[in-house]
C-alpha cells in the first residue's frame, strides 16, 4: 500500500502546476463533502456560503495583490490597511457624487495617494518600511475620520457614516448558474456539494468582483511575462545588479508601491460597494489589510497562491456569518480529516517529524471537536483571524520572499 501511494505521489509531482492544483482542489471538495455528510452541516458547501465568501474575500484579494506588487519590488507594505481605509472614504465620496464606477476610481486614486506617500518615505528618504507603514495606517485612519466629519455629517447627520450610494447591478452567468443550482438541490453526495460551491462563484456577480478575479492573471502576466515585470522583480531580488544592467531601480520601486496602494484602495472600494453595506462606515476595513498581507505570505508571493489564501479567509468569514458557531464547529471535523491526509502523504515521503506534527495537530483539533457541541458565537467571529495565525504558522516552513525585501537601497550603488 505504501509503495502504491509512493508511486502515485511521484506521478503527481511530475504533473503540470495547474493539474496539481486541480487535484488538490478536488481533494478538498471531497473532504468537505465527507464532512457535510457526517456532520449534517449543509452550509459548509452551500451556494450561499460560497457567494458570501466571494464578497468577503474580494477586499482581501485586492489587498494581497497590492502587497504582491510592492514586496516583489523589495518594499514591505504593512500600510495596506491604511491605504484601504483611504480607499473606503475616496470610494464613498466619489460614489455619492458620481455612482459606482466613480466609486471604483475614487478608491483607486485615494489608495494610490497612500502608496505614493509610502514610496516617498521608503524609497527617497529611506525610512524603515515598518515605521512608514504604521504611520500611513494611523494617518489614513485619522484623516478619513476628519474628512467624514467635514463632508458626510451635513448629508448623513452621522460623522461615522456616509449617505447610501448606488451599487452595481448584480448578474449571474447565463445558462450555468441555474443548472448548478438544480444540481445542488438534488442533495447528492459530492456532486451537489461541488455544484453548490461552484454556483456561488457564478451567481450574484458585480463588475468589481470580475475586476478582482481578472487582475490575478493580469498581475501574473505583467510581473512574470513582460520585460517591465522582470525589471521590477529584479529591484526586489538584487537591485545593485539590476542597476548595473541599466535598470532604473528607483522608478520601478515607485511604480510598484503606487500600484500597490491603488490595488489596496480598490479593496476599500469593494467594501463600500458591498451590496450588504453600500457606503462608508467607520472601521469597516477591520484588519482586512493585514489579512491580505497574510494571504500574500501564505501564497508565497505568487498570484495563484494569494488567490487561494484570500478564498480561504473569505470562506471562513462567510461561513461564520451565515451559519455561526455550529458550522465553524463542523469545520473542525474537516480540519481533522485534512490533517490525517497530510500526515499520510508526508509518511509516504518518509518525513517523520512532519508526520508526527500533522497527527498531533489533527488529534488536538479532533479533541476540540469532540469536547464541545458548538463554538461560541463570540469565538466564531474571530475564526478568520485564528485561521490566519494557523495558516501562517504552517506556511512559514516553505516561504521564499524576495531576497532584498525590506532592505534600503540608494541610487548609484550599482553604478
Amino acid at each position: 500500500m505504501t509503495a502504491v501511494l509512493a508511486r502515485l505521489t511521484g506521478r503527481a509531482a511530475t504533473l503540470p502546476g495547474w493539474a496539481r492544483s486541480a487535484l488538490i482542489a478536488a481533494g478538498l471538495v471531497l473532504v468537505l463533502s465527507i464532512t457535510v455528510t457526517l456532520t449534517g452541516q449543509t452550509q459548509l458547501a452551500s451556494s450561499g456560503t460560497s457567494e458570501a465568501a466571494v464578497r468577503l474575500g474580494l477586499p482581501i484579494l485586492f489587498a494581497a495583490l497590492g502587497g504582491l506588487w510592492s514586496e516583489r519590488a523589495g518594499i514591505i507594505n504593512i500600510g495596506l490597511e491604511g491605504m484601504m481605509v483611504l480607499g473606503t472614504w475616496g470610494a464613498a465620496w466619489a460614489g455619492y457624487l458620481g455612482g459606482p464606477w466613480a466609486a471604483v476610481l475614487g478608491g483607486l486614486v485615494f489608495g494610490a495617494l497612500g502608496g505614493g506617500l509610502h514610496a516617498v518615505a521608503t524609497v527617497t528618504f529611506h525610512v524603515n518600511h515598518i515605521v512608514s507603514g504604521v504611520a500611513i495606517t494611523l494617518l489614513g485612519t485619522g484623516l478619513t475620520k476628519y474628512l467624514a466629519t467635514l463632508v458626510f455629517t451635513p448629508v448623513s447627520q452621522n460623522p461615522r457614516q456616509s449617505p447610501r450610494i448606488d451599487g452595481f447591478t448584480e448578474f449571474s452567468v447565463p445558462g450555468v448558474s441555474p443548472g448548478l443550482q438544480a444540481l445542488e438541490a438534488q442533495q447528492r453526495v459530492f456532486v451537489s456539494d461541488l455544484a453548490g460551491l461552484l454556483s456561488g462563484l457564478v451567481t450574484g456577480l458585480t463588475p468589481i468582483v470580475v475586476l478582482g478575479l481578472v487582475l490575478v492573471p493580469v498581475s501574473y502576466g505583467i510581473l512574470w511575462r513582460t520585460p517591465f515585470g522582470l525589471r521590477l522583480r529584479s529591484a526586489g531580488e538584487s537591485p545593485v545588479a539590476a542597476e548595473s544592467l541599466g535598470v532604473n531601480v528607483v522608478l520601478h520601486k515607485y511604480v510598484a508601491v503606487v500600484v500597490s496602494g491603488g490595488l489596496a484602495g480598490l479593496g476599500g472600494a469593494a467594501l463600500v460597494l458591498n451590496p450588504a453595506q453600500l457606503g462608508y462606515l467607520e472601521n469597516q476595513v477591520g484588519g482586512r489589510g493585514y489579512i491580505g498581507l497574510a494571504a500574500m505570505i501564505f501564497g508565497n508571493w505568487r498570484p495563484a497562491g494569494l488567490l487561494v489564501g484570500s478564498a480561504l479567509f473569505g470562506y471562513v468569514d462567510g461561513l461564520q456569518l451565515r451559519a455561526g458557531g455550529d458550522a465553524v464547529h463542523a469545520l473542525l471535523y474537516g480540519a481533522t480529516l485534512v490533517a490525517v491526509v497530510v500526515a499520510v502523504l508526508w509518511a509516504v515521503r518518509r518525513m517523520w517529524t512532519a508526520t508526527a506534527v500533522a497527527l498531533a495537530a489533527g488529534a488536538v483539533v479532533y479533541a476540540l471537536y469532540w469536547a464541545a457541541d458548538t463554538v461560541p458565537s463570540e469565538f466564531a467571529s474571530y475564526a478568520p483571524q485564528l485561521v490566519t495565525l494557523v495558516v501562517l504558522a504552517a506556511a512559514s516552513q516553505r516561504l521564499r520572499p524576495p531576497a532584498r525585501l525590506g532592505e534600503p537601497y540608494r541610487r548609484g550603488e550599482g553604478a
